[in-house]
């Protein structure tokens, strides 16, 4: 259920309008009055599942040698990284809890992915007085289509845990087969704070989470800030080249 109240809500998301970067000069001032909160509940799916994975690849291990090259006609004696490759194969077995897929389509998932973690481990029973109030979406997302991103996520996991089981400087997976078995899932309803605030005759909409106050949305960009951040930093690489050809010559 709701922990955070909308009056949190709020200096959550001032909060989060005075930290971003590249951010208009007035939209801090502009932006602090917003449209009123409404709370709703969102369906998510989550899945548990164990695995077991058999993979091939390559191991990586890098090492120098040092080489003669000419310069302008001058011989030159440098140090150059090479890497040694190494086939390799191996079993990895992951268990994976509550993998998480938003089953609302009504909101972008990349902001819905923004409000993670949820507090998954203070799930409760279902209780209609919990939903009294508030607005609730229905599943939009099916719990076969679900399934299938939560695998793609599990298998994410499982392709960063072969890289770490494999070492060495770096990896390439030839082969991977993944069996997934007691699988198990949760539908679910997470609460959020949804609003919108104008900005030069623009409505941005933005969410906060329920229950830790993490708040995602949508901003204008200044985009004279950037271009001055970019020049700055090009400025800085040509400084450093002159230093380092002055110092080379």
């Amino acid at each position: 259920p709701f922990k955070v109240k909308s009056e949190e809500a709020i200096q959550a998301y001032r909060k989060w309008i005075k930290g971003l970067w590249f951010a208009p000069p007035k939209l801090k001032v502009y932006a602090m009055q917003c449209e009123q909160l409404a709370g709703m509940y969102l369906p998510y799916w989550t899945y548990d599942a164990q695995t077991e994975s058999d993979y091939r690849g390559l191991r990586g291990d890098d090492y120098t040698e040092t080489v003669t090259v000419t310069v302008n006609g001058k011989s030159e004696t440098r140090t150059v990284v090479k890497t040694r490759w190494t086939p390799v194969s191996g079993h990895i077995g992951l268990f994976f809890d509550d993998v998480l897929i938003p089953a609302s389509k009504t909101l972008d998932r990349k902001k819905m992915d923004e409000l993670e973690p949820w507090d998954l481990e203070n799930l409760v029973p279902y209780e209609e007085k919990f939903l009294s109030g508030f607005r609730t979406e229905t599943y939009q997302t099916g719990l076969k289509e679900g399934y299938e991103d939560a695998k793609g996520i599990m298998e994410q996991g499982i392709r960063a845990e072969v890289c770490r089981d494999i070492g060495g400087d770096h990896q390439k997976i030839t082969s991977l087969s993944i069996q997934f078995s007691d699988t198990t899932f949760k539908h679910t309803l997470l609460p959020i704070w949804i609003s919108a605030y104008r900005f030069n005759a623009k409505v941005y909409r933005f969410i906060v989470n329920g229950r830790t106050g993490k708040v995602a949305g949508d901003r204008p960009w200044c985009w004279w800030k950037i271009t001055l951040f970019v020049l700055g930093i090009i400025a800085i690489f040509v400084l450093l080249f002159y230093i380092y050809q002055y110092f080379e010559s």
